[in-house]
């Protein structure tokens, strides 16, 4: 893998979180361990991941409780649940969360792997896109890749179709609920939370070029400057 994929890894058993980390880092990913799912939540938040890997039976918020809370502001990052249950109805539960794979405890290191590069690697677009300059950036929307000098960025699905709608309207001002029916193809509360997490996250990326900036119009949306 030429680029680091990001994990976030939620396992309250400290000695297989350890172990999970350490084999995946060794392949060449980036893994950020949480042993439980409220520092998990959090974590989320504050961050930018690939993929997520959710122990099922967690303390003070399980895999289940954090997948759906996760759902309503990201609905396609991938979800891959690690459980020692072995009932067909946790199985469906799962899914209907939301989740993209389910492996059972114990499993293979070379299983999980080959399943987390499925999943990272799915295209929701085929056609090649143009690759965007904006100040000192490159941006292109194949690879999801943000470059600025020597400091390369991969972004996650939802952060490249973001900053991809801004480019195609650099210098607008685009409406929450465009933004919002555009991207996350709703402009529920839910969505609209996702929304202001993402925005974030695009801000932290781009503020090593003082001339791009996106700029929030109070009462009417967001426009990018560069």
């Amino acid at each position: 893998m030429n680029e680091k994929i990001k994990v976030l890894l939620a396992e309250d058993e400290s000695s297989l979180g350890l172990i999970v980390k350490e084999s995946l880092e060794n392949r060449n990913f980036l893994v950020t361990l949480c042993d439980n799912g409220e520092v998990a939540f959090e974590t989320f938040l504050k961050n930018s991941f690939d993929t997520l890997v959710l122990d099922i039976m967690m303390p003070k918020k399980d895999g289940f409780t954090l997948a759906e809370e996760i759902r309503k502001l990201d609905k396609e990052i991938p979800i891959v649940f690690l459980t020692a249950k072995s009932q067909t109805q946790d199985v469906v539960k799962g899914f209907k969360i939301g989740c993209n794979d389910y492996i059972k405890k114990p499993f293979s290191m070379e299983e999980l792997i080959v399943r987390i590069i499925a999943l990272t690697n799915r295209k929701h677009q085929i056609e090649k896109k143009a690759i965007y300059h904006l100040g000192t950036y490159q941006f292109n929307p194949d690879t999801q890749i943000l470059q600025h000098k020597n400091e390369t960025f991969k972004l996650t699905n939802r952060e490249s179709l973001l900053l991809e709608f801004l480019l195609q309207n650099k210098g607008e001002i685009l409406s929450r609920e465009l933004i919002l029916n555009t991207v996350w193809k709703n402009d529920d509360f839910f969505s609209g939370r996702s929304m202001d997490v993402f925005i974030t996250r695009l801000r932290k990326k781009l503020n090593l070029d003082q001339n791009v900036a996106i700029i929030n119009s109070r009462g009417r949306g967001y426009k990018l400057i560069c």
